[in-house]
């Protein structure tokens, strides 16, 4: 023991975790240590003999020693100074290989002699963080399909860590992908593993195996890691069809090629794997007979060689198509053609160069102009050095030679811009050889615009339907015109051609925009009033000279039903009742009054329809709702009052309808006075007679006297007018309002009215009326009706014979 060294460092880093237990029960002392695990041999824990209160110069003799535990001696004291110090190395995760135990303890007996004692000795074997993270395996081995979708996870081995506490696997990081990252879990023993998830699609293709490093690192101070591999393979799909290194191919072969001679090797790609990438080569339908029966195809690899002699005045030309399918489940495949030219020794192309070329040109350039020059040359010679040079046939463009292989190229046909903008213009030339050889070069040709066109209107006429009562800068119409030119040539101004409709000019009427042809109503149109306007539009271009064209307008004013109907008879002041007396021995079926109304609308909106607002007793009255016609339906009784009133409304046919009333307050009287029944002739005369019962006292003498008197009269009469063609006999049905001479003289207007209403009322039955006045009468009037075929002759006839009981001879025509 004398040469054991204790090493100072670990003592005094020991000291820190040094603990002494001063807890003493009856039966035992223990003495307790805490130590990092992991100390260097040889470092001392602490004095046991100072700490046990023994005598370090006994401890020899005492023969004091410590119990060897598992057939290992960890820990021993020093006779000499009485410290306690580590023999062998530590390790907690050896001693304590349970990871849910809490705590580690190296438990011994120290024992001396002389007397006998024997201490407990505790010591605690303290964690650090002196184990990596270690995975189970090294490499993870993942097999994934490429068509695997995106959120599928896959399960990763975790890994271990004997450590305990925070110093154990704490969390893992994937390497950086753009197709995987990593979700860790939780166990319930606590213990943290990784799942490897999917987030972006694979493609074999692209990228068949993907290698990842999966690192595990757990809590301690500092941290330690552990990593492990993960190589993901992607499993192939057959998603990729064949294909070839080019679409087409153009292949020029020498006529009198030995047979077997290799004329090509097509090499078709399949991007997949396995039986998905082996491809066979075949022709397909469209290869003749006697292509496939020159050349030959190789299935497995594509080689195309010569099968039999190839002759270039028999056959100059082979098109063929092959086609590589894939040996997948679900096959695949591609193609591409190929045409073969036999060629002789001609092996030199002619060249060709462009010395000038103007672009761009106006659409109006001059025919003949020149807007290229070309040269041509051949390195060969004799026939297969003289080369010609042409372009398409269709082109408005010719070649023409300025001098020994210079050639100009010249417009030969007027251009149109609007028709073909720019001219794709190739020129090709070919030698004489046999077979001649080519060479082409394309040129653009751009063609400038002039104002050659004319704006062009859809219609030639439009026919636009306004609504009266329309609102003031309403628009109307849209009325765009096309011009194909370009830019400023196409550029639009519209406006109305001035035109005079009763000192109104047609720019106060409607407005049109400038610049989209939209027309606007610049007033409230009614249909009353005004029913269309015809007028032109002009569209100007702002090219130089501008050019324009117009089309015609037709606007129609659609009618509303604005106007109520007015009633012209019986007329009546505004507000005021129409009063009519009728006999009281009045038959069933009488016409008592006809109400007439207009409406200045037109067709379903002047539609006139009548019919009772309001009726003293409806059995009594009927009313043709067409006609207005007001009939009795019974004669009058005793119990009928001797006053009615009617009130009658007239409406249009409008949506919404409009409408008039008139109020007709009849009276009857007992006297019953003569009429004609005739509709088409009714005298308009006043009662000449009183009531008669006036007269019943009168005696036999005063009756005498009145008849000698009519008796005379009817003589004069007679003598002075002659009788009439025809008299319409008295009928006590007919009904005769009677008006008042005095109301008649003050109420002029009225009586005009009146007479104006039976002259509409007649007029559309088809007849002609005429009013004359009755001689000394005052404002009675004789309204005749006459079909409208009679002659002015014949209405002066008929018109003479209404005027019974005149006592004048004035007949004259209406």
């Amino acid at each position: 023991m004398a040469g054991h060294r204790i090493v100072q460092p670990c003592k005094r880093y020991v000291s820190v975790f040094l603990l002494f237990s001063a807890a003493l029960n009856t039966v035992y002392a223990v003495t307790h240590y805490s130590v990092p695990e992991e100390m260097e041999e040889g470092s001392v824990i602490a004095n046991l003999a100072s700490d046990l209160g023994l005598n370090t110069n006994s401890l020899s003799k005492r023969k004091m020693r410590l119990d060897v535990i598992a057939n290992k001696k960890y820990l021993d004291v020093n006779k000499e100074t009485g410290e306690l110090y580590i023999v062998e190395r530590l390790d907690r995760e050896s001693l304590c290989p349970t990871k849910t135990a809490t705590s580690c303890f190296l438990k011994m007996d120290a024992t001396i002699e002389n007397p006998i004692r024997m201490f407990n000795i505790e010591l605690e074997i303290m964690d650090i963080n002196d184990n990596a993270p270690n995975f189970r395996r090294d490499t993870m081995d993942l097999d994934i399909s490429e068509s695997t979708p995106v959120g599928e996870r896959f399960s990763l081995n975790n890994a271990v860590d004997p450590d305990v506490g925070s110093n154990t696997v704490k969390t893992y990081h994937l390497s950086e992908s753009e197709h995987f990252n990593i979700e860790i879990q939780t166990g319930r023993d606590g213990a943290k593993f990784a799942d490897l998830i999917l987030k972006k699609a694979l493609d074999r293709e692209q990228q068949a195996v993907h290698n990842l490093i999966l690192t595990a690192v757990d809590g301690g101070v500092p941290a330690r890691s552990g990593t492990a591999n993960i190589i993901v393979r992607v499993l192939d799909t057959n998603d990729n069809a064949p294909k070839f290194n080019k679409d087409t191919y153009k292949i020029d072969i020498m006529e009198n090629s030995p047979i077997g001679s290799l004329v090509v090797k097509l090499n078709a790609t399949d991007f997949d794997e396995g039986t998905n990438s082996e491809i066979t080569y075949s022709y397909s339908l469209y290869t003749s007979e006697k292509t496939q029966g020159t050349f030959s195809l190789n299935a497995n690899n594509g080689e195309i060689t010569v099968k039999e002699m190839i002759n270039y005045e028999d056959f100059r030309i082979y098109d063929m198509e092959v086609i590589a399918t894939d040996k997948g489940a679900n096959s695949l495949s591609s193609q591409c053609k190929l045409t073969i030219l036999v060629t002789d020794m001609n092996d030199n192309h002619p060249e060709m160069s462009i010395k000038s070329f103007l672009s761009p040109i106006k659409e109006n350039v001059a025919i003949d102009t020149v807007i290229a020059v070309v040269s041509v040359s051949d390195k060969d010679s004799g026939e297969n050095g003289i080369v010609n040079i042409h372009i398409a046939n269709q082109l408005p463009f010719a070649l023409r030679e300025s001098s020994d292989n210079y050639f100009e190229l010249v417009v030969s046909q007027p251009l149109d811009r609007e028709k073909v903008p720019e001219y794709d213009i190739t020129f090709t030339v070919t030698d004489r050889g046999s077979p001649p050889l080519s060479d082409n070069e394309t040129m653009t040709l751009e063609l400038l615009d002039v104002n050659d066109n004319v704006p062009q209107f859809p219609q030639s006429f439009y026919t636009i339907p306004v609504m009266e009562n329309n609102a003031p800068g309403a628009l109307l119409s849209s009325l765009t015109a096309f011009d194909p030119d370009l830019h400023e040539n196409q550029y639009l101004v519209y406006f109305i051609i001035e035109k005079e409709i009763v000192n109104t000019s047609m720019s106060m009427l409607f407005s049109i925009n400038p610049e989209n042809g939209n027309l606007y109503a610049l007033k409230t149109f009614d249909y009353e009033i005004e029913k269309e306007f015809l007028f032109h539009i002009e569209a100007r271009d702002s090219g130089v000279p501008p050019l324009s064209s117009n089309v015609t307008v037709h606007i129609i004013i659609v009618d509303q039903n604005d106007n109520p109907p007015v009633i012209v008879s019986p007329w009546r002041a505004h507000g005021s009742v129409v009063e009519e007396k009728i006999p009281r021995s009045t038959d069933k079926g009488s016409l008592v009054s006809k109400v007439i109304a207009i409406d200045t609308d037109s067709v379903q909106n002047s539609r006139i329809t009548y019919q009772f607002l309001q009726v003293t007793d409806a059995t009594l009255f009927s009313l043709d709702q067409y006609n207005g016609e007001i009939r009795t339906m019974r004669m009058f009784s005793y119990r009928d009052p001797r006053h009615q009133r009617l009130v009658v409304i007239a409406k249009d046919n409008g949506n919404p309808a409009l409408s008039a009333t008139v109020t007709i307050k009849l009276s009857t009287v007992e006297t019953a006075v003569k009429a004609y029944s005739d509709m088409t002739e009714v005298p308009l005369e006043y009662d000449i007679f009183s009531d008669l019962n006036l007269y019943l006292v009168i005696g036999l003498g005063s009756v005498s006297f009145l008849l000698l008197i009519t008796i005379l009269v009817t003589c004069v009469l007679k003598c002075q007018k002659p009788m009439p063609s025809k008299a319409a006999p008295p009928s006590r049905n007919s009904v005769i309002s009677e008006r008042n001479s005095t109301i008649a003289d003050s109420t002029l207007v009225s009586n005009d009215a009146y007479w104006y209403s039976l002259f509409l009322a007649e007029t559309r039955k088809g007849k002609l009326v005429v009013r004359q006045p009755v001689p000394k009468a005052g404002s009675r009037y004789i309204v005749s009706s006459l079909p409208r075929s009679t002659g002015l002759t014949e209405t002066s006839d008929s018109a003479a014979s209404t005027l019974q009981g005149s006592t004048t001879t004035g007949s004259s025509s209406s």
